[in-house]
């Protein structure tokens, strides 16, 4: 412990460092993809909740992405983890399986489902981003052409069950009031 300072240990190398952001960097430099992109590679298949439902893709999912980057900012949907708005997840190079898909209800054309899938099963701010979302989406609907936007988490992760039946709880009583409850109201856990 004394007569060697802790602090004089070599730095790990960034190609090493598991917190280094240059690591993920593709051939190009950068880490994210572009936000007029839509490169089915680098963000998740669309899963269970949006099968048989008209899945956005290309021009039209770039298009609601970018729309939905604005209102995660103006709602303050954060990944706390990467520090980035949510939205950009779906950008991020390192997590090509992660991230929101979309489609138009096949029932209802004025609704549009959202599935977010995690960057891994256990993600414990899962609740938080999807309440989250669903409360920008829903709160800021003037600011798209869906009356609704109905939110799941991707059964991948481990409290999947209970998250959907909590945002299928919240979706209700959206759709009977006709606005977004508070969040202090509706939270059964961390408020959000």
């Amino acid at each position: 412990m004394f007569g060697k300072s802790y602090w004089g240990v070599a730095r790990v190398g960034s190609g090493m460092n598991p917190f280094s952001s240059g690591r993920f960097r593709s051939d190009d430099g950068t880490e994210f993809d572009s936000w007029r992109k839509f490169d089915a590679e680098t963000i998740p298949d669309p899963g269970p909740f949006l099968e048989g439902q008209t899945v956005l893709e290309g021009d039209a999912h770039a298009a609601f992405h970018r729309l939905t980057r604005d209102l995660f900012e103006e709602r303050g949907v954060y990944d706390a983890t990467f520090g980035y708005n949510l939205a950009r997840l779906n950008l991020d190079r390192r997590h090509p399986e992660a991230g929101y898909r979309y489609a138009i209800d096949t029932d209802e054309a004025t609704v549009l489902r959202a599935e977010f899938t995690p960057t891994t099963e256990f993600c414990p701010q899962a609740e938080a981003l999807v309440k989250g979302s669903l409360r920008a989406w829903n709160g800021l609907a003037d600011r798209h052409e869906y009356d609704h936007v109905r939110v799941r988490v991707h059964p991948s992760h481990h409290r999947a069950e209970p998250l959907n039946e909590s945002l299928t709880d919240l979706e209700a009583t959206i759709r009977e009031t006709g606005t977004v409850p508070d969040p202090e109201s509706t939270s059964h856990s961390a408020p959000i």
